[in-house]
């Protein structure tokens, strides 16, 4: 095999990698009690010496996972875990990427989150086993230059050489495989742009596999993907326009349960619009929270994810009885950009909340952790909040009447016709100020609508104001 891995470096036989290699990640994931178990990528994933990763179409970010990687020199069958260094030729450095959003399409295999093409970067240079105390490894990872993992085999839970030994007893490693050997602490989200740098090396020599550089982008089928309904003309006009008077327009063509319901904003004054970002909070039960709401949970995810302009949509069944977020999950949305974050569940830490900027609609306050009553349980997906039905991407406004849910396809038409009521309405209301009455005139009989009318055409810069 060569010193460097290049395009002339045989594909392995397979790629074996461990959930939990190090104490400092299951600590990060809530694992009480992990032990040794793997899943296979396949060896198409392989990217040598980095390269580009591209993000699935539908997808916004990848994670990255710094990890040792050992290649298989002797085939290795039921051996001992003293003789299981022997059967390894090869160590450097791999990045195990995968994309969380897929994780739970994949029902635990993880074959779409981190089988693709390009997600098995490995290299640039393979150091001889042989050379290397298996104990003395440090892997190291930097997203855009600035570090995010920093650790050595010493803090593994369980070594590298009881992984080989332990995997022999169940098949046979081949000449040529890879056993990624798992992730510490620390592992990044990353999104199209950013640049993932990961070495192995042995501190205090000058061994070193060298770094492996990674850039992440979007897939060549994601011009292909839909693009946002909210342009800025169009979030300009929903801006100046009244909840109120978009739901009536909703209400014209036939949509009448499109408003977020039994919300409330922390803090008075505050509007918003944006695009909806999902997130589903299930009943607690105890087995399903220790096993799912710990570490990097879909809660964090989501607020991790949430990007400029979106609004963070979370479904609690209208329970109040605990908090669904609290004043550093509020500060990241806001520092993310996020427009706002509607739930129709309480929220802790409401005064610290209210004076972080971002507008949150919520029904309630409550002290309680997320725990309580929730288990935060998957994102990107259609919910209902506040009895309304809520999917990725629609468009909400909300202000001191409530909130309102605006299909996409709908959302142009509704803030024209809503914006032109508003005209209309402001008319009616100098109308009323200067005494005229009710009847006829809201609404405009036909009389009143000419005259309205050839005022509009007028003064074609602002409706002119009659009888002030």
């Amino acid at each position: 095999m060569p010193d460097v891995i290049d395009a002339s470096w045989p594909r392995p036989g397979k790629i074996i990698a461990v959930h939990a290699g190090y104490a400092s990640r299951a600590a990060e994931s809530g694992e009480s009690s992990p032990s040794l178990s793997y899943f296979l990528k396949p060896s198409s994933s392989i990217a040598v010496s980095g390269g580009h990763a591209e993000l699935p179409v539908g997808t916004d970010q990848l994670r990255a996972e710094g990890e040792v990687a050992l290649v298989i020199g002797a085939p290795a069958r039921a051996v001992r875990p003293e003789d299981a260094w022997a059967h390894v030729a090869w160590v450097t450095a791999a990045n195990d990427l995968g994309a969380p959003q897929l994780y739970a399409d994949d029902r635990g295999s993880l074959l779409r989150a981190k089988g693709r093409d390009g997600f098995t970067p490995l290299g640039p240079a393979l150091l001889p086993a042989g050379d290397l105390d298996p104990r003395a490894l440090r892997v190291r990872t930097w997203v855009n230059g600035e570090p995010v993992q920093d650790e050595t085999t010493g803090g593994m839970l369980f070594g590298l050489e009881q992984i080989i030994a332990d995997l022999s007893q169940h098949l046979t490693l081949d000449t040529g495989d890879v056993i990624l050997t798992g992730t510490p602490a620390g592992s990044a989200t990353v999104r199209s742009g950013d640049v993932v740098e990961v070495e192995v090396d042995i501190p205090g020599t000058p061994i070193s596999s060298g770094r492996l550089r990674t850039s992440v982008g979007e897939a060549d089928g994601a011009a292909a993907a839909p693009r946002s309904a909210l342009t800025p003309e169009l979030r300009a006009k929903l801006e100046r326009a009244p909840v109120a008077g978009l739901s009536a327009q909703l209400r014209k063509r036939g949509l009448d349960n499109t408003t977020v319901d039994g919300v409330r904003s922390l803090v008075a004054g505050h509007r918003f619009v944006g695009t909806a970002r999902t997130l589903r909070y299930l009943p607690n039960r105890e087995d399903l929270f220790a096993a799912h709401g710990g570490g990097y949970n879909p809660q964090k995810r989501a607020f991790d994810a949430v990007e400029p302009g979106e609004v963070l949509v979370i479904e609690a069944r209208g329970e109040t009885g605990s908090a669904t977020l609290g004043d550093i999950l509020a500060l990241r949305a806001h520092a993310r950009g996020a427009a706002a974050i509607v739930t129709d569940g309480g929220v802790r830490d409401a005064e610290a909340v209210a004076a972080i900027g971002i507008a949150v609609f919520a029904a309630s306050a409550h002290p309680a952790v997320l725990g309580r009553k929730h288990v935060a349980w998957d994102t990107g997906l259609t919910i209902a909040c506040g009895g309304t039905t809520v999917q990725p991407g629609d468009i909400l406004v909300g202000d001191a009447d409530g909130i309102v849910v605006i299909p996409p396809a709908l959302a142009e038409a509704v803030a024209d016709d809503a914006l032109a009521q508003e005209d209309e309405d402001a008319w009616i209301a100098d109308q009323i100020r200067a005494g005229h009455p009710i009847q006829g005139l809201f609404p405009m009989n036909a009389r009143w609508r000419s005259r309205y009318e050839q005022q509009r055409q007028q003064q074609p810069d602002g409706v002119e104001k009659v009888n002030r």
